[in-house]
């Protein structure tokens, strides 16, 4: 599986990337190790995330959130995930 996710960073911004272990990078993320930009801006929470079978649509997927508006990020959060499922 693969899967597209938002984090919500200390200052309140928002990360947007895929992966398909969503654990493991969620736990990489949190021990500063997921990338530059969530490293300097930790802790950082799980909002949001989808799931994708194919690598290709995840980052197909991953690209159309990063090109969208914080306004529509955070209308995409509210509307709901598989967050639930998750916990």
């Amino acid at each position: 599986m693969n899967y597209v996710y938002i984090l919500e960073c200390s200052d309140r911004s928002l990360y947007t990337g895929w992966t398909n272990d969503l654990v493991k990078r969620l736990k990489a993320h949190g021990e500063g190790k997921g990338g530059k930009y969530t490293r300097a801006k930790l802790p950082v929470k799980l909002v949001y995330f989808e799931e994708y079978e194919d690598k290709i649509e995840a980052q197909k997927r991953e690209y159309e959130i990063k090109q969208k508006k914080r306004d529509w990020k955070l209308q995409l959060i509210e509307r709901g995930s598989a967050l639930e499922k998750f916990k």
